[in-house]
């Protein structure tokens, strides 16, 4: 169950039909949680992921790293494992 802060940070990861082919989107914008999860998961602070897409808040990572998490409980109700390619 998520609480309000939480459904006000998920309500930034949006999925607009046209934009990046369907994927989920950070307020809309041409910027995907997976780009910014990727330059944080790569080293990058939250510094530099916003001086890399300056469009970004700080309240935008929080969303990318709550929307990864529902992801991961979500597949791991589903019995479903993410693999290393």
């Amino acid at each position: 169950m998520t609480n309000q802060h939480e459904r006000e940070l998920l309500a930034r990861i949006v999925v607009e039909q046209g934009k990046m082919g369907g994927k989920p989107l950070i307020r809309g914008r041409r910027i995907t949680p997976a780009m910014v999860l990727k330059m944080m998961a790569g080293g990058a602070t939250r510094k530099q992921v916003v001086e890399a897409y300056p469009a970004l808040e700080e309240a935008d990572i929080d969303a990318c790293l709550l929307y990864a998490a529902h992801l991961t409980e979500q597949a791991s109700a589903d019995g479903a494992a993410v693999l290393a390619e």
